[in-house]
């Protein structure tokens, strides 16, 4: 418990035990932190300033926030303003400072906020609230689907659905509801007022009632359309008429949305009527976790209970991640036919299709590849269009890579990613502009702002190449981007920017080769230089 009196005393002791600053630092500033959640202004403010004092300017928020709570507006203002005025700007920081000023002020700071840092999502909320108070609803949901784009989160699914109530887009409404209570079931909405299960209920009985194959057809529907929010909505219903099937469990974890697939996962565990489904599910659970040998084992157990499509396509995925030489590559082959021979529905064909196909790319035999990719698509495994692409690429027939990323762009409801690989199919100034739109839909993504950093370096523009690294890694602290950066510096004789790049980096992934080997360069140059 945060605001616990335990937790208080147990900071406190944190403080007194402190030896080293950066102790300290964080002992206090976490004080300060608690103090607020327990509304004690006062006392907030005294150990943030203590964190100051001991050296987190951070903490200077902290005291801001304090005085703003205790009714000192103005101060909070002019704190937050000086903290502007003396360090590197950042988007949390005109977000913070919008809190404490009005109109045009505040419209402008929330405005530079998201132009510095495009994922924080106060400021879309706030400019669709405000909006929405001007009735002007459709910009309201066009603003708050800028962030849902790239960030699915709660909070901005609940928002968007009070706005398509308030439209009396009902089955809207429900979908967000669902969705968000697929990431997160005990969401408490309406400020923690409101169940989420309870708004479900209540929208349900105004939106037609869909039976289970209805499910099945909207959820081929919207995979198909790669609409990922209304995935998530109709594997919630799924879920809620018989939480004992896989097929969903999987979709959530290719829809990256782990916690809810693990959730699944263990619910399709416990309720498994057979063993051989059972032993799958273990499986996947013993995959996503980190235990792949024991994974295979639980596969192979279930194929000598009763083949099934899953315990082979469970087989083959975890091979494929596990040994990637050419012998196992052909053993994958031979259990995706395996399962492809296994009745099954057209999501998880689909999927067992492209993953075969991916696999022949590996082995090289391209026309085999091709085969399975338009087999997948005949089945509406849209994802397909992508690989396809690659083959064709790899054949050397660009124009038809870029024709079939094209298609994707137009079927997919989600396509930053689509535009970011089509880019490789064109020239540069069509590249430009399909990952010029990828970050405007996914800012995210950060191979765009590598790409046109070492274009801008390629033009001898060092200067704005490093400040389209630095842009992405302000928001976004990415392990090859930062790379990119120290060599960059390293080129341009800024050794010192180089070493700190490249110490950021090792801090994000300590064994990664090339920035190791980057990194020891540097440190010997900068030794060579020092003066004997």
């Amino acid at each position: 418990d945060l605001k616990s009196n335990t937790t208080v005393m147990l900071l406190e002791r944190m403080g007194e035990c402190a030896s080293e600053s950066w102790q300290k630092q964080l002992a206090f500033h976490q004080l300060g932190c608690v103090m607020l959640e327990r509304k004690e202004y006062k006392d907030a403010q005294k150990w943030f300033e203590a964190a100051v004092e001991a050296g987190h300017v951070y903490s200077l928020v902290g005291i801001a926030r304090s005085k703003y709570k205790r009714g000192h507006m103005y101060k909070a203002y002019k704190l937050m303003n000086s903290l502007v005025s003396d360090y590197t700007p950042s988007g949390w920081m005109y977000q913070e400072r919008s809190m404490y000023c009005q109109g045009k002020e505040k419209t402008m700071d929330l405005s530079t906020a998201t132009e510095l840092d495009p994922t924080l999502s106060y400021p879309y909320k706030y400019r669709a609230v405000s909006m929405a108070e001007e009735n002007r609803l459709g910009r309201a949901i066009s603003e708050i689907n800028r962030i849902l784009g790239f960030k699915i989160s709660p909070d901005c699914l609940e928002l968007r659905a009070w706005f398509l109530i308030v439209l009396e887009d009902y089955e809207g409404a429900l979908r967000d509801a669902r969705a968000l209570l697929t990431l997160n079931p005990r969401y408490m909405m309406f400020h923690g007022k409101l169940q989420g299960e309870h708004l479900v209920e209540i929208l349900s009985h105004n939106v037609q009632p869909c039976s289970q194959a209805d499910c099945w057809m909207q959820l081929y529907d919207r995979w198909s359309s790669v609409d990922d929010i209304g995935s998530l909505a109709v594997v919630h219903h799924m879920l809620a008429n018989d939480p004992g099937k896989s097929l969903q469990s999987l979709l959530l974890l290719r829809l990256n949305s782990h916690k809810a697939a693990m959730r699944s996962l263990r619910e399709a565990r416990n309720q498994a009527t057979s063993e051989h489904e059972r032993l799958v599910y273990e499986g996947w659970i013993l995959y996503d976790t980190g235990y792949r040998e024991e994974a295979i084992a639980k596969a192979e157990e279930s194929i000598s209970i009763q083949r099934s499509f899953e315990a082979f396509f469970l087989k083959a995925y975890v091979l494929s991640e596990t040994s990637p030489d050419s012998e196992s590559s052909l053993y994958v082959i031979q259990l995706l036919e395996e399962a492809l021979r296994c009745p099954s529905d057209g999501l998880r064909k689909g999927q067992a299709l492209s993953n075969l196909a991916s696999v022949y790319v590996d082995v090289d035999k391209l026309d085999n590849a091709i085969d399975c990719y338009t087999n997948a698509l005949n089945i509406k495994h849209t994802r397909a269009h992508q690989g396809l692409a690659r083959v064709y690429h790899l054949k050397d027939q660009r124009k038809l890579a870029y024709d079939e990323m094209t298609k994707l762009i137009e079927k997919a409801k989600y396509n930053a990613s689509a535009y970011e690989k089509r880019s490789e199919y064109c020239d540069r100034e069509m590249a430009k502009s399909d990952l010029g739109m990828a970050t405007k839909l996914d800012p995210l993504r950060t191979y765009p702002y590598r790409y046109r950093a070492a274009v801008l370096m390629d033009d001898h523009k060092e200067t704005e190449a490093i400040a389209e690294l630095t842009k992405a890694i302000s928001f976004k602290p990415d392990l090859q981007v930062l790379h990119l950066r120290a060599a960059f510096h390293d080129s341009m004789g800024d050794l010192t920017s180089a070493i700190r790049d490249c110490e950021a980096a090792l801090c994000l992934e300590s064994r990664h080769a090339d920035t190791l080997e980057l990194y020891q360069k540097v440190q010997q140059r900068a030794k060579e230089q020092l003066p004997t």
